[in-house]
């Protein structure tokens, strides 16, 4: 598990073009990236602090720019995160294009139509493998640019949390009757912090904009509900060098991408559920506050990048304490059962019909399994690294619930939580999938007969696994 699941780097110059534009050649070698990925270019004197960059070597007829950027930084007073810079770094990283020189494109009339007939042929072949309906009222071809649009608001919601409790850390380390003196102080650090925040977060977001294949690859479901979204840009640059046909591949990711979107609609409880895992995991990272008493104490307003400095160098630790590790172990098991459900699904739709299915499926596994993006970005956004052995067990165990109960018996678990498998499930799958299930139909029934004036005595089938922990 990540020590310092936030790391500072510094933003990117702006392109001259807009997102067609391109970043200006510096010297040295690549800084290490917010998030953990590697920005090509920051490197040489200055290039592990934004102040520094913002102006050692530059042009005077930049300082404009470079001061004005210094006091968007200061006058910042919103929340934990300046979200406004973190949405203009994202789209300046997506204009750099991805290491391999492949740059972000508009998308045209061709590219759309042929991801929304891949979504389409997807959904029906999906209405043989799973009793959920379509969920997707559209489907879209995204540009880079337009997924870092789209997922923002998402993203917000899963960084707010952590960058919250450094927030409060600031505030909280000095003495109650030294807190009016520096008030100023703690202003300015918090705008500071808000922008450190926006710009690695920024950073990060547009790197995984050049990964991503559509808006479901984290296991959450970041765009806007019931739209399934591609990017074919990058689903060209995934099929590339496995020698399946293009077609096969942009077919199986809308599978991938139609099946997400169906477990999203119509369970109604489930992101919620995933987003309030991910906070609670969160809330329970602690900050170094003797660290950081230190910082504040010697904090020196002509030298801003020793906060920087001290955040980089690792200021949260996950709790060690029975509340976090129950919140750790319901947050991998629910995006492992996601996931699972999702593996077992699209591979008894594509198997009968793709001739590739077996190799893309691996491929897929594969890229999990060796950090890909999911991974990477959980493990620097909130120190959570997701372990891939988890999605192949729920995989594993969502088929052999098909096989014993059928497809209605299998989708039928996501009608509420307490009947999904739990992480000690993973473990014996033909244990769980031999167990008798509480039936939550009747009480659900009971419910809402008892809100309309008639309420009947459920009728619920119970077992021994009554007592065991819920997710």
């Amino acid at each position: 598990m990540s020590d310092t699941p936030f790391g500072f780097g510094l933003p990117p110059e702006e392109p001259e073009n807009g997102d067609e534009g391109k970043q200006k050649d510096q010297q040295g070698g690549g800084g290490q990236g917010p998030f953990g990925f590697g920005l090509p270019g920051f490197g040489g004197p200055g290039g592990d602090n934004p102040l520094a960059a913002m102006f050692g070597s530059m042009n005077p007829n930049d300082l404009g720019a470079a001061f004005q950027q210094l006091g968007q930084m200061l006058s910042y007073e919103g929340g934990p995160v300046n979200w406004d810079m973190a949405k203009q770094i994202a789209r300046q990283t997506v204009a750099q294009g991805t290491s391999d020189g492949v740059k972000d494109s508009s998308i045209g009339p061709a590219e759309r139509t042929a991801v929304e007939e891949a979504v389409r042929l997807a959904d029906l072949w999906l209405d043989d493998a799973t009793s959920l309906p379509s969920g997707a009222g559209s489907a879209v071809a995204w540009s880079r640019a337009e997924w870092v649009e789209a997922t923002l608001p998402a993203w917000k919601e899963l960084v707010d949390p952590v960058a919250e409790r450094v927030g409060a850390a600031m505030g909280d380390v000095l003495p109650e009757e030294m807190q009016a003196m520096a008030g100023p102080l703690i202003g300015m650090m918090r705008s500071m912090g808000g922008a450190m925040f926006g710009t690695q977060i920024g950073q990060a977001v547009g790197v995984l904009a050049g990964e991503v294949v559509g808006s479901t690859d984290i296991g959450l479901p970041l765009g806007p509900a019931g739209r399934a979204a591609l990017l074919p840009a990058n689903i060209e640059a995934f099929g590339k060098d496995l020698g399946v046909p293009q077609e096969e591949v942009r077919l199986y990711l809308a599978l991938r991408e139609a099946a997400h979107q169906r477990l999203f609609a119509h369970v109604p409880w489930l992101r919620s559920h995933l987003f309030g895992a991910v906070d609670g995991y969160a809330r329970g990272i602690k900050v170094d506050t003797a660290k950081l008493e230190d910082v504040v104490g010697q904090f020196d307003p002509q030298n801003p990048e020793q906060l920087q400095d001290a955040l980089q160098q690792g200021m949260f630790q996950p709790e060690d304490t029975l509340e976090q590790k129950v919140a750790l172990a319901r947050l991998e098991t629910a995006l492992a059962l996601v996931e699972g459900w999702v593996d077992a699904v699209v591979h008894a739709a594509a198997k009968p019909r793709l001739t590739s299915a077996d190799a893309l499926r691996e491929t897929l596994r594969r890229r999990r399994a060796s950090g890909g993006p999911a991974e990477q970005t959980f493990a620097t956004l909130i120190g959570l690294e997701l372990r891939p052995r988890r999605l192949r067990d729920a995989s594993r165990l969502w088929a052999s619930l098909t096989d014993a109960r059928g497809v209605d018996g299998r989708d039928g678990l996501w009608a509420h939580p307490d009947m999904l498998p739990t992480a000690s499930d993973l473990d014996d799958p033909d244990g769980f999938v031999h167990r008798e299930q509480l039936d939550f139909s009747e009480l659900d029934k009971m419910l809402g007969e008892a809100a309309g004036g008639s309420a009947e005595k459920p009728n619920l089938k119970k077992d021994d696994s009554e007592g065991d922990d819920s997710e």
